[in-house]
């Protein structure tokens, strides 16, 4: 008889342990599933991150493709200023005719026409501060007085900004 209860309980125990498993399988599946949709919302999360960053680089990009896209046409056409501002400089020491006029009149039309398109000229003044951030020092000469060491002494070429870019820094000749 010990032998018939001892199968019985093993028989007894055994479903016991089968149910346990399957349990476990179950809860080991489910623990599984779980696991797996966290990583694939985790995935998803980086992707739309991902996603969200590449749009707002893109605009960021295309807004500042269409800020400067003319900036190569507007830096071709600064030798051209530079040659009325020059032009007109000659033209003031002689009487004022209606060349000099014309002259003027192109000038003026082209820099409103540039003005439109976002170029502004840098102010600088002789006697101003020199600062290598801002300005491109072309050479240094000795000062004619104190007060003017370190600071601007002439401006050989203007500076331009197209928006708040800077697309040429006005070049100086400082004192020593």
């Amino acid at each position: 008889m010990s032998k018939k209860k001892s199968k019985t309980k093993e028989a007894v125990e055994e479903p016991v342990e089968n149910q346990q498993t399957e349990e476990t399988q179950t809860l080991s599946e489910a623990d599984q599933l779980k696991t797996e949709l966290a990583q694939e919302k985790d995935k998803f999360l980086r992707l739309f991150a991902e996603f969200e960053n590449y749009k707002r680089r893109t605009s960021k990009e295309r807004i500042e493709l269409f800020s400067t896209a003319s900036q190569d046409v507007i830096q071709a056409l600064l030798p051209v200023l530079d040659d009325f501002d020059r032009a007109i400089v000659e033209i003031s020491k002689h009487e004022k005719t209606e060349l000099s006029k014309g002259v003027e009149l192109i000038r003026n039309k082209l820099n409103s026409i540039l003005e439109q398109k976002g170029l502004s000229q840098i102010q600088v003044e002789k006697g101003d501060l020199f600062n290598a951030d801002n300005h491109e020092a072309v050479t240094q000469i000795p000062s004619p007085n104190e007060d003017l060491k370190g600071k601007i002494i002439d401006v050989i070429e203007k500076g331009y900004k197209l928006g708040d870019k800077v697309i040429r820094f006005p070049k100086v000749v400082i004192g020593q």
